[in-house]
């Protein structure tokens, strides 16, 4: 059987990245190029600076990527590319790159949806194994979705207000911790300790989630040690914050893999980084013997690989896109 070789360009938000991956699984060459060091100067993601610097940079990541895999165009079956949901500025250089090139070579173009491809980052770990329940937790999504086959998604699930990944940069700035906040309260939760009365966050039957309600009770707590002129423990609020967040997470994904009668796991997303949720479902699934899965930290975050992957299974679906793909800043994967 013939070798697939497919080319991922992903640009959703602040990364530039373009990868090669071999039959989904085995990544031949990737490149990122991150911004985050110009946009820690102004505390978060600027689109139109991400969208300038993505069209400097495109063309660049482009040739690196071939070049680290002594590889040429005429090499590539296919392009896979990010076509939504993201930064529609950011998404535009992407797509039109990717259409460029399918034009120029004459390869199929294929549509990657962003949370398909973190879903996909799995399989550059182990071959995903089915009916599986995946845990999508990222700065934009908090899902819990059902496959029983490749690219068959069901939702079981989500966030009803902020996704968790916004939350954790939301308590950042009001703990006056610098961008980006998230993977700081990850680290400051280890050296506090769980000592103020958060709430946990929409702890009924459903398998959905608020994290609204959470934000508040921190801004307001904060709020109110400041006014008693109490000193704010950055380290215990994080502590208590992540303690919170992880028990629910876990609490209704495991009672999801019952329900479903499931033994295969994933965590996709660019917060299944964070080492609280990781060494919990880690420790709670070796015990309760399910099949857990998790990225390497480097395919957690914006990349290129995961959308290659992603890309080659749409593409044994037969999922191709025409000249006209357009970008969209929102789209449902389901």
């Amino acid at each position: 059987m013939k070798d697939i070789y497919i080319l991922g360009i992903e640009s959703s938000c602040d990364e530039t990245s373009v990868s090669i991956v071999k039959n989904g699984c085995d990544e031949i060459a990737t490149v990122v190029l991150s911004q985050m060091d110009t946009h820690s100067n102004f505390g978060g993601v600027v689109p139109e600076i991400a969208s300038r610097m993505h069209v400097e940079n495109i063309t660049i990541v482009i040739e690196e990527c071939l070049n680290k895999a002594k590889m040429s165009m005429n090499d590539i079956d296919a392009i896979a590319v990010t076509y939504g949901p993201g930064l529609i500025g950011c998404l535009l250089v992407g797509v039109n790159a990717a259409i460029t090139l399918s034009y120029i070579y004459n390869k199929p173009l294929i549509p990657v949806h962003h949370i398909a491809g973190h879903i996909y980052a799995n399989n550059l770990v182990s071959k995903m194994e089915f009916p599986l329940i995946a845990l999508v937790v990222s700065g934009g999504h908090t899902d819990l979705i059902y496959m029983e086959d490749d690219y068959k998604f069901k939702k079981i699930g989500g966030t009803l207000d902020d996704a968790v990944g916004e939350c954790y940069d939301k308590v950042a700035r009001v703990i006056n911790v610098p961008y980006p906040g998230g993977p700081l309260v990850d680290k400051l939760s280890y050296k506090g300790k769980d000592t103020y009365p958060l709430p946990l966050p929409l702890d009924d039957n459903s398998y959905n989630f608020s994290f609204s309600g959470i934000k508040s009770a921190v801004i307001n707590l904060v709020h109110n040690e400041i006014q008693r002129g109490n000193e704010i423990r950055k380290e215990d609020i994080a502590c208590s914050f992540q303690s919170r967040v992880v028990e629910i997470l876990t609490k209704k994904t495991m009672r999801a893999l019952k329900e479903y009668n499931v033994k295969n796991l994933i965590i996709a997303g660019g917060v299944s980084a964070n080492s609280g949720i990781r060494n919990n479902f880690i420790e709670i699934c070796k015990e309760e013997g399910i099949n857990l899965t998790i990225p390497n930290i480097k395919y957690c975050t914006d990349n290129a690989a995961m959308i290659a992957s992603a890309g080659y299974f749409a593409y044994k679906k037969g999922i191709i896109a025409g000249f006209d793909l357009k970008a969209k800043a929102t789209v449902s994967l389901f």
